[in-house]
Formats: structure tokens, sequence, C-alpha cells
């Protein structure tokens, strides 16, 4: 059996240990991997007939091209936010144009997908398993309805792909905001500030109400609560005066929204019809600092949560991950997502991914009235509260 791996979307830590402990596994029970290079672009891009765009689309992986991969953060096949399925005009490789039918303004997006699966073909990959989030694995689903043989590895540092409770990524994301926010402290204390963290965080608020929750923040502001930016002011105000060292500190996901505001985005849509978030923390610590005259703090830390090597955690289920799909590949148990449920490895059918969106439990595990997380009755939950 050939297996064929890929990472698409954002990078985060505990990519390369998934791709490595596949090779290895994989390896061990008689089966060869390929290493398809910048997620879904690397299948688009490949054009057989040109040798030079081989190394850049694919790459056969062994042990010893992999033995320390995992000792670093991100991916080392690279990834993009390629959708074979939607590329606009002016990203079609030359050798896909037609001469004979130039492109006009307004028209739709093609449809490669038919050169994908002959290049699938080409490259004799019996099985695919995708590391990706939401938009990478909705492109995995279309390949399924294809016919082709997928298995779906959940990775976001959002941790909001729908039908597992945990993704790669999310632990270390929180991990890295956590050590950030703690040291944020020391200059907020010293010029006795309000100090704003905006973290990613575009449908689920989880990175921001979890990593408020253990830094033990003021406040916290998620995606699934619209909030008022005076009452927020007057919060913060008041934790100001009642801290010792005189300063508060708050986080907030970069989807988050003012009550009758919208989400910040900007510049233009990917292939998956997102724009880029950010910014709403600095709207926010605007807004507080008009209002309450306090001096401000804005951190937006961005790329940083998922910069690094994992913890331990992100690397342990990233293997066991990786050791999942090769045994769903070698079984032909494809058309799956492997998963988390309730502190449980299992997988499920791929389509589960677009059956909801998953976001905080708010009634459960956050105070929308005082913006904080409200953790109280942990009694028989998973591991993972969320």
């Amino acid at each position: 059996m050939r297996i064929g791996i890929l990472t698409g979307g954002g990078d985060v830590p505990g990519l390369n240990p998934c791709i490595k402990e596949v090779v290895y596994r994989a390896i061990d029970e008689g089966a060869e991997v390929v290493g398809i290079r910048r997620g879904w672009g690397g299948l688009l891009q490949l054009n057989w007939d040109d040798k030079n765009s081989h190394e850049n689309c694919y790459l056969h992986l062994n042990k010893k091209n992999t033995r320390t991969v995992d000792r670093s953060g991100g991916t080392f096949l690279h990834t993009s936010r390629t959708n074979p399925g939607k590329v606009k005009w002016s990203d079609i490789p030359k050798f896909l144009q037609d001469p004979k039918k130039l492109p006009k303004e307004g028209d739709p997006p093609a449809d490669f997908t038919p050169h994908v699966l002959k290049n699938l073909e080409y490259l004799g990959i019996d099985v695919m398993i995708t590391i990706g989030g939401d938009d990478t694995q909705s492109y995995a689903v279309r390949l399924h309805e294809e016919g082709f043989p997928v298995v779906a590895v959940p990775k976001t540092m959002d941790n909001d792909v729908y039908g597992t409770d945990y993704c790669i990524g999310f632990s270390t994301a929180v991990t890295r905001s956590v050590e950030f926010i703690t040291n944020l402290r020391t200059s907020a204390g010293s010029h006795e500030r309000i100090a704003v963290v905006e973290l990613f965080g575009r449908n689920s608020g989880e990175t921001s109400l979890i990593s408020a929750y253990l830094a033990h923040v003021d406040r916290a502001v998620i995606s699934e609560v619209h909030f008022d930016p005076e009452r927020l002011a007057n919060f913060l105000m008041d934790d100001k005066k009642s801290n010792p060292s005189n300063y508060a500190i708050m986080t907030i996901s970069e989807g988050a929204q003012m009550v009758g505001g919208k989400v910040v985005e900007f510049g233009q849509a990917d292939a998956y019809g997102h724009k880029k978030l950010g910014g709403i923390g600095q709207i926010t610590a605007e807004a507080i600092q008009k209002i309450t005259g306090s001096h401000m703090i804005y951190q937006q830390v961005a790329y940083l949560m998922r910069s690094g090597e994992p913890d331990a955690l992100d690397r342990m289920v990233a293997m066991s991950y990786a050791n999942l799909a090769v045994n769903l590949a070698l079984k032909r148990t494809t058309g799956t997502l492997v998963a988390l449920r309730e502190g449980r490895y299992t997988f499920l059918p791929i389509k589960t991914l677009s059956e909801g969106t998953k976001r905080v439990l708010v009634q459960e595990l956050y105070d929308q009235e005082n913006y904080r997380p409200r953790v109280f009755n942990i009694m028989g939950k998973p591991m993972f509260m969320y």
C-alpha cells in the first residue's frame, strides 16, 4: 500500500511528530508513504509531464528523512490554503490554463478535482491521510465523495473541528498564551495599565476562554458572546482598583464582536471564503481608554501562539492520531475522521465535519454577564471540558 500525507491550512505545533509517526508506523507495516508538499497545492501544481515540478510537489518519505522532524514545530512539508475545487482564474497554474478560453471578470472559480484525482493515480497513492482543520478537510470530504479513500486527522489551535474534543495544536497554543499573559503582567503592573491580549479564534472562543481560565485573568471575551465595551470597561476599572498592583488584564478572541458591531476582517478572501481576522483587541483597547481614561497595553499574540515545538500533550495526541490513522488506512476503513471523544480515541464518518459548528458551551463554561470563565461543575466531565 502507498499512503499519501499532507498538511493544510495554518501551521500548528504537532504536525511534524504526526507525519513522522505515520511514516514510521506505515513502513513497519510494509507500506510506503508519499508526502504532498504545500497541502492541496502540491496536487494542483503537479505537472506530470514536467519533471522540474515533481520535487516541488511531493517527496517520498522514509525513516531517514523524517528522523529529526519531530524536534521542531510547524510542518516540514509546508502548507497552503489551496482549494482545488475552487481555484481563482489568477491562481490557475499556467500548464492548466486553456489558451482558447480567456477568463473574464466575474467568472466563477474553476474546479480542478479531476486533475487532482489524476495526479493521485499517477503517484500510485491508495489512501490519503489529510491533516488539517475544517477548510482542508472540507476538500478531503470532496475527494471522499468522488470515491477516493481518505482518512482525516484534525488539527487547529482554535480546537473547533466539529466531531472531536481535541485538535492537534490546541494545548501548545494555550500553553504559549498562558506564558505570554503571565509575562505581560510585569509590564501591566509596572505601568499600572489595563492590558488587552488578543488571541486567535475565528468562530470558537476556546483559546480565549481556556487561556483566561488557566492564567486567571480578570475578564475574557469570546467569539460566541457579543460584548458591551462600556460594561467591559467598567468591570476592568473595578478589577484594576481592587488589585494591589493597580492593573487589570483581559483576553479577547480575534472573532469577537461588540454589541451591534461586526467581526473585524481585512484583505481578500482565501480559497475557502475567509478573510484575515485581527484588530478587535486594538479597537477594544481604544474604546476602553476613551471610556475610562486609563493607559492601555494592547498585545496581539497572533502567530507566536502556534510557533515553536509542541508540548507533551500535543506530541502525544499527534502520535496517537497518526497510529490510529495508519490503522484505518491499512484496514481500508476510509472516509473517516480520527477523533477524541470524552477522553477516548475513536473515529467517525468524515462527513461529521460538516454536520455542525463547534462552539464554546456558553451556558456551562462562561459567565456572559460578567465576561469571565465559569468552570465550577466539572464532575463527570472529560479532561477536555469543552
